[in-house]
C-alpha cells in the first residue's frame, strides 16, 4: 500500500462522510413530511438498482454476487441495514442531526464491546476501559437525571446498536463471502422488505419533494461508490478515523440548515465519545 494510495483513499472517506451527512440532511427534511417507511423504501429502490449493476459489470455478473452458502445470515444482515436506517432516520426527526449523530458516534464502541460474544475475539482491559470511557460521553450526551430525560435520545443509540450488530455480522459473513456478495444481499433484501411494509405507508409527495427524493437517492448511491473506491485504494484501519468526519458534516447541516442548537454538553460528550473510539481503533490496528 503506497503513500499515494492511503492518502486517495482518505481524501475518499472524507467524501463519503460529507455525501452521507447531506443524505442525512435530505432525510430528516423529507422524513419530516412524509412517513419514514416510505422515504426509506424508495430510498432503497434506487440502492438496490445501484447494487445490482455493480454486481453486473463484476466479473461472473449477478449470478456470480448473489451467490452465498449463508442465505440466511446475509438476508438476516439486509434486514437489519433496512431497519437500522429507519429508526436512525426517525431518530433525526425526533432528536434532530446534531445530537443524533453524536449518540450514534458510539457504534464503534459498541463493535468493540461485541466482538467477544459474536465473533470470539479477544478484547483486552484497555479497549474495555476505552469503552467505557465512551460510553460516560454518551451520558454527558444525554444528561439523564439533569434534565427531562427524553426517550427520543434512545433511537439513534438503538441505531448504533444495530449498526454494529450489522458490522460484526458482514464480518462474520466475509469469512466465507466475498464483500461483492454482501453488498449485493444488503441491497437487494432490504429493497424486498421494505418495499413489502413501505408501500402500505404510501403517501402523495409534491414536486418539489420528488426532486429532494432524487437527490436522496443520487447521494446514497455517490455515497456507497465513494466508500467502495476508499477501502479498494486503501486499509480500512487508515481510513477509518476519517469516518467520524460525518459528526462534523452533520452538524453543520444540522446548525445552518434546520436551526439547531449545538448544547455544551453534546460537544463535551461527543468529543470523549470520539477520542474512545479512536483508541479501541488504534488498538485494534496494533493488535
Amino acid at each position: 500500500m503506497t503513500d499515494q494510495n492511503t492518502r486517495l483513499g482518505i481524501w475518499m472517506m472524507v467524501a463519503t462522510t460529507l455525501v452521507f451527512a447531506i443524505q442525512d440532511g435530505i432525510s430528516r427534511h423529507l422524513a419530516g413530511q412524509y412517513n419514514v417507511l416510505m422515504v426509506v423504501m424508495i430510498r432503497y429502490w434506487f440502492f438496490a438498482a445501484f447494487v445490482i449493476v455493480v454486481a453486473a459489470r463484476k466479473s461472473g455478473g449477478v449470478r456470480a454476487a448473489a451467490r452465498t452458502s449463508q442465505p440466511v445470515l446475509q438476508m438476516f444482515r439486509g434486514l437489519l441495514l433496512s431497519l437500522e436506517i429507519c429508526v436512525m432516520v426517525a431518530g433525526f426527526v425526533a432528536l434532530g442531526l446534531v445530537e443524533s449523530h453524536a449518540v450514534f458516534a458510539s457504534y464503534p464502541l459498541l463493535i468493540a464491546a461485541l466482538s467477544g460474544p459474536v465473533l470470539g475475539e479477544t478484547v483486552g482491559w484497555r479497549r474495555w476501559v476505552a469503552i467505557g470511557v465512551g460510553f460516560v460521553g454518551v451520558l454527558i450526551i444525554l444528561q439523564p437525571g439533569f434534565r427531562v430525560f427524553s426517550p427520543a435520545a434512545l433511537i439513534p443509540l438503538a441505531a448504533a446498536l444495530m449498526f454494529a450488530l450489522y458490522g460484526l455480522l458482514t464480518r462474520y459473513a466475509a469469512r466465507r463471502d466475498t464483500a461483492a456478495t454482501s453488498f449485493f444481499w444488503t441491497g437487494v433484501t432490504g429493497a424486498v422488505m421494505l418495499t413489502a411494509i413501505g408501500l402500505w405507508f404510501w403517501e402523495p409527495m409534491s414536486g418539489p419533494d420528488w426532486g429532494w427524493m432524487a437527490a436522496l437517492c443520487v447521494t446514497g448511491a455517490l455515497g456507497h461508490w465513494c466508500l467502495i473506491r476508499c477501502y479498494e485504494v486503501a486499509e480500512a484501519s487508515a481510513v477509518q478515523p476519517f469516518a467520524y468526519l460525518q459528526l462534523v458534516f452533520a452538524t453543520a447541516v444540522g446548525l445552518t440548515i434546520f436551526g439547531e442548537t449545538l448544547r455544551p454538553n453534546v460537544v463535551l460528550g461527543a468529543a470523549v465519545v470520539i477520542a474512545a473510539g479512536l483508541f479501541t481503533l488504534w488498538r485494534e490496528r496494533q493488535r
